[in-house]
């Protein structure tokens, strides 16, 4: 993405009124505050259950680095850090922006704290404490669906170090808090347009029903879930989105199901042992060379400890494949070198809503030295980063004329841009020997321009060279067109981070962290460095990219220049291996 090209600065300093326009614009309604009437408050009023059951197990690893900071009074979110003195709340004061306040209020980083000893445990229950004084009865922005169901969900994580420490009074108002917003989940649960709202109260659901309930409503809430693994896992097991993180989030949350399932002594369903090897094998698809994820679609470079967190449980590897049909997605692995290409289509709406307009676009490695990314992805970051990275010009691929390659249209329900397209997007792939060929293509720019974008990738027996093509074509069905002025394309290569690049007289010199160095070389004039944005370390990040742009001929068949762009990746220094590659 070039700087030119987002018109968002998540880091400025706003207003009260332009951060709730920003907010409204990127959230939608699923941002909106939550009301309850007056029937539904009543629902809501009453104790919970004196104790616990059983309580689920946190499979997740804690953050060490956030939990350190929390116990440093810092509370930072993406570009935005609160510093807090005498371990007091960040709710106590105004917080930077919605979004800062929507990433606290889900308790993400409770579990992280409860990991600092008993220090961390007591500053956590005391934060705890206090939100369910001020907050713990109802609140509009608080107490929406998917940040309620995060937050419970979170909340259960903490298990006995939260809900059995204390006086007894503590004790029994956590439990009373919880078990108010769990009845509130399942009073409104039906009326949750979002999906991301609809998995996780039906995830948390199921742990209310064993953990607080002694089965009381298993079979239901079960049904529940299952029908939202059926609609927002795909038949390969990677998520409905496309996204990698999705895929990883998903499956621990399954796994934490089936595993306080078995304690409790009940018969875990067929469709999760059925899903959760599938998602396994997708997980391990989408795990780079550094033990973390892909960043494609709504993806960051989640934890690599998290990703082994998840795959260790399977009792034998998930198995290997080289190509996701429904996900869309081809990966080319020779040595250390690995390439990733994204060959899908948007999903359906709902999903379709943070969905980017990526198509074509890859990320390519050696071993656990990232080189070519997107410009990624996090939740952390404010929303209109988020939404900035959708845009085709935020991923590695041909972008014609400044539009994305596919189109971006308003859902008046949810105030959300859907993606849709691109269509006639496919990829084949030719091996012959140790060396492989992929060609692909979509027709995103056909209705505007005529012209179809065409990419073609070659890998060496060895893993030492990536080549690939890029041309624009107008197919022969369709009509020569009288306008001859030249399209303006670019396309874009966007540097991981720690990439530092080198610009020479006949190639870019790469540099790698770990110590790999590869070149970049194209018989396309002027290609050029410019400045980008990466997200998918939590953080907005400018590192570099390259870019080659030219004028194509909007008759040309994309056998030569200029609707031809030919560019290779040669090794120079490998990258090491990770040691527990072998």
């Amino acid at each position: 993405m070039a700087e030119s090209d987002s018109d968002f600065h998540a880091d400025r300093t706003r207003t009260s009124s332009d951060d709730a326009a920003l907010w409204r614009r990127f959230r939608g309604v699923v941002g909106d505050d939550a009301k309850v009437s007056t029937l539904q408050k009543l629902k809501l009023t009453g104790h919970g259950p004196d104790a616990f059951s059983m309580h689920i197990s946190n499979l997740l690893p804690p953050d060490d680095r956030r939990g350190e900071a929390l116990m440093a009074g810092i509370w930072r979110i993406g570009q935005q850090r609160m510093v807090m003195t005498g371990g007091e709340a960040p709710w106590s004061l105004e917080m930077p922006s919605r979004h800062f306040a929507d990433r606290v209020h889900r308790f993400g980083w409770l579990p992280d704290l409860f990991a600092r000893g008993e220090e961390g445990a007591a500053l956590a229950r005391r934060l705890t404490d206090d939100w369910i004084e001020r907050f713990g009865k109802f609140n509009g922005f608080a107490w929406r669906i998917e940040p309620t169901a995060s937050r419970v969900w979170n909340w259960m994580r903490c298990g006995p170090a939260l809900f059995e420490m204390g006086s007894a009074e503590e004790r029994s108002q956590r439990i009373d808090a919880l078990s108010r917003q769990l009845r509130y989940l399942a009073e409104v649960i039906e009326t949750a347009h979002d999906p991301k709202s609809r998995w996780m109260a039906a995830v948390s659901l199921v742990a209310h029903s064993l953990c607080l309930r002694k089965g009381a409503g298993l079979s239901e809430a079960l049904a529940r879930l299952e029908g939202e693994v059926t609609a927002q896992i795909l038949p390969d097991g990677g998520h409905v989105t496309r996204s990698p993180a999705h895929t990883l989030s998903s499956l621990l949350h399954l796994q934490t199901i089936e595993e306080a399932l078995i304690r409790a002594q009940r018969p875990v369903p067929d469709w999760i042992t059925k899903w959760t090897p599938r998602m396994g094998a997708m997980l391990g698809f989408f795990r780079a060379g550094d033990g973390a994820l892909d960043t494609f679609n709504d993806g960051d470079e989640s934890r690599a400890e998290v990703v082994e967190a998840a795959l260790s449980r399977f009792e034998t590897p998930p198995r290997r494949f080289l190509f996701a049909p429904k996900s869309g997605f081809q990966k080319i692995e020779r040595g250390t070198l690995r390439f990733v290409l994204d060959c899908g289509e948007a999903p359906p709406r709902p999903f379709a809503e943070h969905a980017r307009a990526g198509a074509l676009g890859f990320e390519f490695s050696d071993g656990p030295a990232r080189i070519v990314t997107s410009c990624g992805y996090s939740s952390e970051v404010n929303v209109d980063w988020q939404a900035a990275v959708r845009r085709t010009s935020a991923h590695s691929t041909l972008i014609l004329a400044g539009r994305d390659s596919s189109a971006f249209v308003l859902n008046e329900e949810t105030r959300m841009r859907a993606v849709t397209g691109p269509e006639g997007i496919a990829a084949k792939r030719l091996e012959e020997a140790s060396e492989i060929w992929l060609d692909a293509q979509h027709a995103g720019y056909k209705a505007s321009h005529g012209l179809l974008h065409r990419r073609r990738i070659f890998v060496s027996g060895a893993g030492d060279r990536l080549t690939g093509e890029d041309s624009l074509v107008r197919p022969v069905a369709q009509p020569p067109t009288d306008d001859k002025k030249g399209v303006p394309f670019e396309i874009r290569f966007h540097l991981h981070p720690t990439i530092t690049a080198h610009m020479g007289r006949d190639a870019i010199r790469l540099v790698s962290e770990t110590g790999a160095v590869w070149r970049f070389k194209t018989s396309h004039e002027g290609a050029r460095l410019e400045r980008t944005a990466y997200l998918a370390r939590g953080v907005v990040e400018t590192p570099e990219q390259i870019v080659l742009s030219g004028f194509a001929d909007p008759n040309g068949d994309g056998s030569q220049p200029p609707n031809c762009i030919r560019w290779a990746f040669i090794r120079e220094t490998a990258a090491p291996a990770r040691p527990d590659s072998a």
